[in-house]
């Protein structure tokens, strides 16, 4: 089985190619930039580039596209903007070859809260996130089929060592389970 890592705004970076390799060996990289290297000096730099010109329905739709033309099962790892779109297209057929997915930090699944995976899903959400209540969405969340939810005590960002909430320790932790999930 394949896994497809989706990225966050930051896109295919060093950083997330050598996560990948510790996860699988079997991957690809699912990015907003087409695979193209952006190489942002700042996080906000990121997020103004990702929002004037791609956008979370956007980078929805390429996904769901990219989806619908697999042969093979597939896991999903997703990150902040990734997990989001991950999140909204569980519910259609596009998903139809995903097997399971992890999504981290996707703060905008709170738009989209309805959605009823068709597949297993975990979201792993942070301690605190700055425009939401973490643990109203988790409540909200509960009792979502197929749906698995883990809050843990790391900030939006912690699995990308290019962010400012980047954490080692939640890190090392995240990418043990993300390895062992993927055999």
């Amino acid at each position: 089985m394949n896994t497809i890592i989706v990225t966050d705004i930051f896109g295919k970076t060093s950083a997330l190619e050598e996560l990948a390799n510790a996860i699988c060996k079997n991957y690809l990289i699912v990015d907003p930039y087409d695979g193209q290297k952006m190489a942002f000096q700042t996080e906000n730099d990121a997020y103004q580039f990702f929002t004037s010109n791609t956008g979370l329905e956007k980078y929805t739709k390429h996904l769901s596209k990219l989806l619908t033309q697999l042969e093979s099962d597939v896991n999903l790892v997703g990150f902040s903007v990734g997990a989001s779109a991950i999140w909204n297209l569980s519910n259609s057929p596009a998903s139809a070859s995903v097997k399971q997915a992890t999504c981290f930090y996707g703060s905008q699944i709170r738009n989209n809260r309805e959605v009823v995976p068709l597949f297993p899903i975990t979201l792993i959400f942070p301690q605190t996130e700055e425009h939401f209540s973490v643990s109203e969405l988790i409540a909200d969340l509960s009792h979502t089929q197929r749906t698995k939810i883990k809050q843990v005590s790391y900030l939006h960002g912690f699995m990308n060592k290019l962010s400012d909430n980047f954490n080692s320790q939640g890190y090392e932790s995240e990418l043990k389970t993300l390895a062992a999930s993927a055999i």
